[in-house]
């Protein structure tokens, strides 16, 4: 490196890192969406993956990813508005739109992309932005982007929401966005009442379902479970979660769309997807369709892990979907809990700020539903182990 204050201030911020145990590095492992991972010679239950329906490795998902490699190559070769785009693109579009009950859909590259292009283009330096203060990372970076005035609440506080509502009231462009589904506590956004106060002041609502996707209703996401699709402004959801392909897309009515392929950077300056990601995500959502109750399985399965975790003295906070944390406290505890789990056969990620709030750091749990009534008996054990080691 030849510039040395460059490499002075790294080595110095790592070594800070180091110190306060929130250093991370990529694992060395095989086969991470599968219901069995491997890591140095020895196979765990993966209780770490996004892949919550176990759709990844589905035969229907990879055959048609291979089709359309095979049809269409390997890339899409450039942006969707110059060459990138090809009918398998449309088709996965028109199938979401249907599927989310929507006018139109479109297909990004990822839902950090997703995130970025919706807040972006539909705020600017004249906005308000309405945030839950637990928003996952892309929501925050679209409003910086956008250049539009952040107003975060307190999570889930609707009295402090109402607060800030008021307190803007004059402004005229007003936008609120959340997640449906929290993903490091795996609680749910109050979307009845954030609407309600929404539309009391003429605050256009964008909802985050890339958790909530797949699982809540019959896969169509918690607003979709609780009757409010038609009720929100933007529908963004994720391709490479539950569904087990990659990529995310953004629902809602027509003019959406075409204002975000007209103006969303994300969208206009990104090569398009291949098709394989295409050709699996299409195939997932026929999936979904054709078997909805497949994300309950996954929730009663979450149910049944809290209530063991609860018995065992275990802080599972708030959580009421597939996402069950372990909150243990400090970075190290949760370093510990993280080994003692991998000894007895389990992999789950420790989380540790600022990914989550100083002195909340926890082990992730993530159901899915390909795990065997046996596979859950060894996690139960496991943690059961966990909290008598940590007590």
């Amino acid at each position: 490196m030849k510039a040395l204050w460059l490499k002075k201030r790294m080595t110095a911020s790592l070594e800070d890192l180091r110190a306060d145990a929130r250093f991370r590095q990529t694992p060395g492992l095989d086969r991470g969406a599968d219901r069995m991972l491997e890591c140095g010679g020895r196979q765990y239950l993966n209780l770490a993956s996004n892949n919550y329906l176990g759709l990844a490795g589905h035969p229907q998902v990879k055959r048609a990813a291979m089709e359309a490699v095979e049809l269409y190559g390997a890339s899409s070769g450039a942006s969707r508005l110059i060459t990138g785009t090809y009918s398998l693109y449309d088709r996965l579009e028109t199938e979401l739109a249907g599927f989310k009950g929507c006018e139109d859909a479109l297909v990004l590259g990822s839902g950090y992309a997703a995130n970025l292009a919706i807040v972006s283009a539909l705020a600017d330096r004249h906005a308000v932005v309405f945030s839950d203060r637990l928003n996952h990372a892309s929501i925050v970076d679209g409003i910086r982007l956008s250049g539009a005035r952040q107003v975060r609440y307190r999570h889930n506080d609707m009295d402090h929401l109402r607060a800030c509502l008021e307190q803007y009231r004059e402004a005229e462009r007003k936008l609120l966005v959340t997640d449906t589904v929290f993903s490091m506590d795996g609680d749910v956004a109050d979307l009845g009442a954030i609407i309600e106060l929404c539309r009391e002041h003429d605050v256009a609502v964008v909802v985050d379902e890339a958790h909530g996707a797949g699982i809540f209703g019959g896969g169509r996401g918690l607003a979709h479970e609780l009757g409010l699709t038609k009720e929100i402004d933007v529908h963004m959801g994720t391709l490479g979660k539950a569904l087990g392909a990659h990529g995310a897309y953004v629902t809602g009515d027509r003019t959406l769309t075409d204002w975000l392929r007209n103006t969303a950077r994300p969208f206009i300056f990104s090569t398009a997807l291949p098709p394989a990601a295409v050709g699996a995500a299409l195939a997932a959502v026929q999936l979904i369709g054709e078997s909805p109750d497949m994300g309950r399985t996954v929730l009663d399965m979450a149910e049944r892990l809290r209530s063991h975790c609860r018995a065992a003295g275990l802080d599972t906070g708030e959580s009421a979907t597939q996402i069950v944390p372990v909150i243990l406290g400090s970075n190290e505890r949760a370093l510990r809990g993280q080994e003692i789990l991998r000894e007895r056969g389990v992999w789950a990620g420790a989380v540790r700020p600022p990914t989550v709030p100083k002195g909340s750091a926890r082990l992730r749990l993530c159901l899915r539903a390909d795990l065997t009534d046996q596979d859950m008996i060894l996690l139960e054990s496991a943690l059961e182990s966990l909290a008598e080691e940590l007590a």
